[in-house]
């Protein structure tokens, strides 16, 4: 069954066809999904072969669980959830390890703000190694909130759903992880332009933030060796 045989068929139905056996319902879902949840576990976890390693053991979970869904939330909800937790798994195994920053211009460009595409590009990869070098130093649980609300542009609600906990928790978090990032980063905005406005707004909450994304990226522009063929499972 070719992708087109399911343009009409919503994430639900796909994964119902895909506990009922049908072959590629489960490829057609990691097929629209794996670009987001390759950049929330790319940015999570700073370090290209965890990322892929962890969205790899979350399609797998997700493959393997799918009869669990009951329809509660949104499937990208469910397909978020079960990423982050991976992320934070390995997350929280590595955390005696120091993470290595990953080099990916084309994706990180997005934790950039347009005007500063301009730069010369070794100078703006610098920015972007020391940004998440900094977004590295935060604890997993602040740093997951972060990526999904200041960097992914997901609602508090929503955020607050794929992390499982409140939405005041999710708002302190980033408030936390903001502040603790403010003194690490806010020479990369001073040393960029004389006279900008230094006040970093987050995504949701007044305060200092990291540079938030342009947007989600398109399911299709994930690159299929980072995420190990996931489409594949099915």
């Amino acid at each position: 069954m070719d992708d087109a045989s399911f343009a009409d068929t919503s994430d639900q139905d796909l994964l119902a066809q895909h506990v009922a056996g049908v072959p590629d319902a489960f490829g057609e879902l990691v097929r629209r999904h794996r670009g987001r949840l390759w950049a929330v576990a790319l940015r999570t976890l700073g370090d290209r072969e965890e990322a892929a390693d962890a969205v790899q053991d979350a399609l797998v979970s997700a493959f393997r669980a799918a009869h669990t869904f009951r329809g509660q939330s949104a499937v990208t909800t469910w397909l978020h959830r079960i990423t982050v937790n991976a992320c934070l798994d390995r997350a929280r195994k590595a955390a005696s390890r120091k993470a290595t920053p990953v080099d990916d211009t084309e994706r990180l460009d997005q934790l950039m703000e347009p005007h500063e595409s301009a730069e010369a590009p070794a100078v703006r990869q610098d920015l972007q190694r020391e940004l998440l070098a900094a977004l590295a130093t935060l604890p997993a649980e602040q740093r997951a909130a972060l990526v999904l609300v200041d960097m992914q542009a997901f609602p508090v609600a929503e955020a607050a759903r794929i992390l499982d906990v409140p939405t005041g928790t999710v708002k302190s978090r980033c408030a936390r992880g903001r502040a603790r990032l403010l003194p690490l980063v806010s020479h990369l905005r001073s040393n960029r332009g004389a006279g900008k406005d230094d006040s970093m707004q987050g995504n949701r909450t007044q305060g200092p933030s990291v540079p938030p994304a342009s947007g989600p990226r398109n399911a299709g522009d994930a690159d299929p060796a980072a995420v190990k063929g996931g489409g594949g499972l099915a």
